[in-house]
C-alpha cells in the first residue's frame, strides 16, 4: 500500500509516543507499505518549532532525516498539480497543511494515515 503520512504520526512514531495505536505502528513498520512524508509536514513542524507551539530535540531536522532513510520514507515534493487540486477542495478543514496533505493523497492516489478525524470529510483513502 502507498501511504501518505501525517505530519503527527512520523512525530509519534519518531517519539514512540503511545498516541500511536498499535494498528498504526504497524502499518508504518510494514516493509510491504511505501511510506511517503510530505515537504508540507516538515514545513509544518519547522514553523511550529520556530513559533514555540512544538518542543522537540534541537537535533529534530537530523532526527526526521535519519528516520526516513531507516524507514524508507520517501519525501513527497509540493507540485503544480497538487497546488491546482488544493484550489478546488471544499473547506471541511481550514488547516493548510491538512489540505495540501489531501490534495497530495488524491492526485498521487495514496492512502493517508493519520488520526485526524476531519479528513473523514475528503474523498481520500484514510486509515486511522
Amino acid at each position: 500500500m502507498n501511504i501518505l503520512l501525517d505530519t503527527q504520526i512520523i512525530l509519534w512514531a519518531i517519539n514512540d509516543d503511545k498516541r500511536l495505536s498499535k494498528k498504526n505502528r504497524e502499518i508504518f513498520l510494514d516493509p510491504e507499505n511505501s511510506l511517503y512524508f510530505s515537504i508540507a509536514g516538515y514545513w509544518e513542524i519547522a514553523i511550529k518549532v520556530s513559533i514555540g507551539r512544538l518542543k522537540l530535540n534541537e537535533l529534530w531536522q537530523r532526527i526526521i532525516q535519519k528516520e526516513m532513510q531507516q524507514n524508507f520514507i520517501k519525501l513527497l515534493p509540493i507540485t503544480l498539480q497538487h497546488c491546482d487540486c488544493l484550489s478546488t477542495l471544499p473547506f471541511h478543514h481550514r488547516d493548510p497543511f491538512d489540505r495540501i496533505l489531501i490534495a497530495q493523497a488524491t492526485i498521487e492516489k495514496l492512502t493517508i494515515l493519520s488520526a485526524d478525524h476531519q479528513f473523514k470529510d475528503y474523498s481520500v483513502k484514510l486509515i486511522q
